[in-house]
């Protein structure tokens, strides 16, 4: 069984009248009471009558408000010649005997974070299962020292193909030739455009990998094949062409 609808209960001219005078003088709460309705709808009501509380009872309202937390309050509070309850504590960094000698001063790592400090040279994966490698410490200030930041871990693939051809140009990657993220070889490695790239996905994922290779040498062949030709409406025919 479904749960039963409620019926909905219309505002009467009475009652908005009601609200009109009530409204704003008095507590919300016990004006919803009076009228058998919730204060979320008492409110709901006011705001479609464009009617607010007046500022006497604004006024009012803080001033007992204020009463109360100064009730409330005065207990908590301290006296003339009262003693704190920390009076003769030992406060923080005193140690007796040689703790003070063996305690992590400030700025140190110990424990959890000691432990996944890891030295220069490191490779790990991420979650992608690309390389990545450490080639500097982290600055705590730096916002972009966070997680996989570049500036610190760095994939592996991209350092080796810059080593071997320099700066990797603006909207290309690298990508391996075997497709196996962990082979990092500067002979498994390509340079391709972002362009080429999602072309070249499109058709890994359509086609066995041999026909695959296959469309990709005979879209290279084409495109060496258009170059030829227009050089040769341009420049007329080359020495090689004759």
């Amino acid at each position: 069984m479904g749960r039963p609808k409620l019926k909905r209960r219309f505002w009467t001219a009475e009652d908005l009248d009601q609200v009109r005078q009530w409204y704003p003088v008095e507590d919300t709460e016990a004006i919803a009471q009076r009228l058998g309705r919730t204060v979320l709808a008492v409110y709901d009501a006011a705001g479609k009558l464009r009617i607010t509380k007046t500022a006497e009872y604004i006024a009012a309202k803080n001033r007992i408000e204020a009463e109360l937390l100064e009730i409330s309050g005065a207990m908590y509070r301290f006296r003339p010649g009262q003693v704190p309850v920390n009076k003769g504590v030992r406060q923080p960094g005193w140690g007796p005997g040689r703790m003070k000698e063996t305690q992590f001063k400030k700025g140190n790592l110990s424990g959890f974070a000691a432990a996944t400090i890891r030295p220069i040279g490191t490779i790990l994966a991420d979650n992608e299962g690309f390389y990545r490698i450490k080639v500097r410490e982290r600055e705590p200030d730096n916002p972009r020292h966070v997680g996989w930041s570049r500036d610190i871990w760095p994939q592996l693939s991209h350092l080796v193909w810059e080593q071997h051809h320099g700066h990797i140009p603006p909207s290309h990657n690298i990508i391996f030739k075997d497709r196996d993220r962990s082979n990092c070889t500067i002979e498994n490695l390509e340079c391709v455009s972002r362009a080429d790239m999602a072309r070249r996905n499109a058709m890994w994922g359509r086609y066995p990998q041999p026909l695959a290779l296959a469309i990709q040498m005979n879209g290279a062949l084409k495109r060496r094949l258009r170059r030829l030709a227009n050089a040769e409406q341009n420049d007329g025919p080359t020495q090689s062409s004759l």
